[in-house]
């Protein structure tokens, strides 16, 4: 049994300050102009699913500045491309709408959060909104906003994440191949290596 483990709130808030008169206030219902214009530079996210029974996915995405798609001040198009099929989000959000997204600039040390609820479409009008090189994506995961913040920057300046100086050489770990090679019985590292560097050509490709 794990010694002084905090099981209530009172305990909780014991251990930690109350927060801050502008870290609740902050907590817009829906985006304002900087969320959009943090929206539009952002490249990369992180998408928080819960199912039916409680167990959790956090699944990254990704794209060119602007991937994720902003209708209006409470409704964002986020569009699913292929992966690896295992659809853990999406099956997720089927038995929970509930959904948690944090979103990264390069370069900006402060994040945006977004909570909210998703359905998933598959409209044509919606796919080929969001078609690049002349290509749609399977679905649209359409989110509807329910609050968003701006984050303060102490995990990245924790983390010194933008700091090149700090980026590993990719050499100190082995290949996905040959990491999963050692995982999964039965798994071919190199033509693993292989798919993932084609595929990293082909990152819209359909078929």
């Amino acid at each position: 049994m794990l010694e002084h483990q905090i099981t209530s709130r009172d305990q909780l808030r014991a251990v930690y300050k109350q927060p801050g008169e502008g870290a609740v206030k902050k907590v817009l219902p829906q985006l304002d102009q900087h969320c959009i214009a943090f929206i539009a530079r952002c490249p990369f996210g992180v998408l928080s699913t819960s199912g039916a029974d409680g167990s959790l996915d956090a699944s990254p995405k990704g794209g060119e500045p602007g991937f994720l798609s902003v209708q209006d001040a409470s409704t964002i198009l986020l569009p699913d491309w292929p992966g690896n099929n295992r659809l853990d989000s999406l099956e997720n959000i089927l038995d929970n709408p509930h959904i948690g997204l944090m979103l990264l600039v390069p370069g900006m040390d402060e994040t945006v959060r977004i909570n909210g609820r998703a359905v998933l479409s598959t409209d044509p009008d919606l796919l080929a909104s969001l078609a690049i090189k002349g290509k749609s994506p399977i679905s649209v995961i359409v989110i509807t906003v329910e609050e968003a913040y701006l984050h303060c920057a102490r995990a990245v300046w924790r983390a010194d994440l933008w700091n090149a100086e700090k980026h590993i050489e990719r050499s100190e770990l082995p290949t996905m191949g040959q990491m999963l090679q050692d995982q999964v019985a039965g798994y071919d590292g190199a033509a693993v290596d292989k798919i993932i560097a084609d595929n990293r050509h082909k990152l819209y490709d359909l078929g």
